[in-house]
Protein backbone atom coordinates (compact mmCIF):
# COMPACT_ATOMS: atom_id res chain seq x y z
CA UNK A 1 0.00 0.00 0.00
CA UNK A 2 1.54 3.25 -1.16
CA UNK A 3 0.43 5.36 1.84
CA UNK A 4 1.96 2.90 4.30
CA UNK A 5 5.16 2.75 2.26
CA UNK A 6 5.36 6.53 2.52
CA UNK A 7 4.82 6.67 6.28
CA UNK A 8 5.98 3.35 7.76
CA UNK A 9 9.45 1.84 7.41
CA UNK A 10 11.32 -1.16 8.74
CA UNK A 11 15.09 -1.07 8.86
CA UNK A 12 17.14 -3.59 10.88
CA UNK A 13 19.55 -0.97 12.23
CA UNK A 14 16.85 1.26 13.75
CA UNK A 15 14.76 0.08 16.75
CA UNK A 16 15.69 -3.53 15.98
CA UNK A 17 13.75 -3.48 12.74
CA UNK A 18 10.40 -2.76 14.36
CA UNK A 19 7.92 -0.95 12.10
CA UNK A 20 8.17 2.77 12.75
CA UNK A 21 7.12 6.12 11.40
CA UNK A 22 9.45 6.96 8.52
CA UNK A 23 12.31 9.27 9.44
CA UNK A 24 11.76 8.83 13.19
CA UNK A 25 12.47 6.34 15.96
CA UNK A 26 8.77 6.25 16.93
CA UNK A 27 7.48 2.72 16.41
CA UNK A 28 3.98 1.67 15.50
CA UNK A 29 3.83 0.05 18.95
CA UNK A 30 4.75 3.41 20.55
CA UNK A 31 1.80 5.04 18.80
CA UNK A 32 -0.53 2.19 19.80
CA UNK A 33 0.52 2.47 23.45
CA UNK A 34 0.13 6.24 23.50
CA UNK A 35 -3.23 6.06 21.74
CA UNK A 36 -4.95 3.02 23.31
CA UNK A 37 -3.30 2.67 26.70
CA UNK A 38 -2.49 6.30 27.53
CA UNK A 39 -5.60 7.76 25.92
CA UNK A 40 -3.87 10.29 23.67
CA UNK A 41 -5.61 11.18 20.43
CA UNK A 42 -3.75 10.75 17.16
CA UNK A 43 -3.89 14.55 16.80
CA UNK A 44 -2.15 14.92 20.18
CA UNK A 45 0.51 12.35 19.29
CA UNK A 46 1.20 13.98 15.93
CA UNK A 47 1.43 17.43 17.52
CA UNK A 48 3.58 16.31 20.44
CA UNK A 49 6.17 14.65 18.18
CA UNK A 50 5.84 17.00 15.19
CA UNK A 51 4.55 14.23 12.92
CA UNK A 52 2.24 14.50 9.96
CA UNK A 53 -1.23 13.44 11.10
CA UNK A 54 -1.29 10.99 8.20
CA UNK A 55 1.75 9.24 9.70
CA UNK A 56 -0.03 8.71 13.03
CA UNK A 57 -3.04 7.31 11.21
CA UNK A 58 -0.78 5.14 9.03
CA UNK A 59 0.75 3.70 12.20
CA UNK A 60 -2.70 2.62 13.38
CA UNK A 61 -3.56 1.19 9.96
CA UNK A 62 -0.32 -0.78 10.04
CA UNK A 63 -1.18 -1.95 13.55
CA UNK A 64 -4.61 -3.25 12.49
CA UNK A 65 -3.01 -5.08 9.55
CA UNK A 66 -0.35 -6.65 11.85
CA UNK A 67 -2.14 -6.65 15.19
CA UNK A 68 -1.04 -10.07 16.45
CA UNK A 69 2.70 -9.53 15.93
CA UNK A 70 2.66 -5.98 17.33
CA UNK A 71 0.63 -7.03 20.40
CA UNK A 72 3.15 -9.84 20.98
CA UNK A 73 6.02 -7.35 20.70
CA UNK A 74 4.34 -4.98 23.17
CA UNK A 75 3.74 -7.84 25.61
CA UNK A 76 7.36 -9.03 25.33
CA UNK A 77 8.64 -5.51 25.97
CA UNK A 78 6.38 -5.15 29.02
CA UNK A 79 7.51 -8.52 30.39
CA UNK A 80 11.14 -7.41 29.98
CA UNK A 81 10.47 -4.17 31.86
CA UNK A 82 8.67 -6.00 34.67
CA UNK A 83 11.56 -8.47 35.00
CA UNK A 84 14.02 -5.56 35.23
CA UNK A 85 11.90 -3.92 37.92
CA UNK A 86 11.80 -7.11 39.96
CA UNK A 87 15.55 -7.70 39.61
CA UNK A 88 16.51 -4.07 40.24
CA UNK A 89 14.25 -2.61 42.90
CA UNK A 90 14.12 1.14 43.25
CA UNK A 91 16.43 2.47 45.97
CA UNK A 92 14.13 5.46 46.38
CA UNK A 93 11.12 3.21 46.95
CA UNK A 94 13.08 1.23 49.53
CA UNK A 95 14.02 4.42 51.38
CA UNK A 96 10.44 5.67 51.31
CA UNK A 97 9.15 2.37 52.69
CA UNK A 98 11.75 2.54 55.45
CA UNK A 99 10.37 5.89 56.59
Amino acid sequence: MKVLDEHIELTPEVRNGKPRIAGTRITVADVVIMHWRMGQSLDEIAGKYNLPLAAAHAAMVYYYDHRKEIDESINQDQAFVEALRRENPSLLQAKLKAL
